[in-house]
């Protein structure tokens, strides 16, 4: 299960200034999601359109660290 990280969301170029009050608009928990990320699906189910470039991230960051692992695999 992907989790959307701060890192994702920098990736995506969003304004942590913004994202903020959107956590506490949707009733999210901004630290929780500091700590430990958040699932994709509890964004998507906000229902917000914007989620989805930072969704897109959080699935490409996981994309190159599996691929990452199994080239160190690999040279074993």
């Amino acid at each position: 299960m992907t989790r959307v990280t701060i890192q994702d969301l920098r990736a995506a170029r969003y304004c942590l200034a913004g994202v903020r009050p959107w956590f506490r608009r949707h009733g999210l928990d901004w630290q929780a999601f500091l700590d430990g990320g958040i699932d994709v699906e509890t964004l998507r189910a906000t229902g917000d359109a914007l989620v989805e470039p930072v969704i897109m991230q959080a699935e490409a960051r996981e994309a190159a660290q599996e691929m990452s692992n199994a080239e160190a695999d690999d040279g074993r």
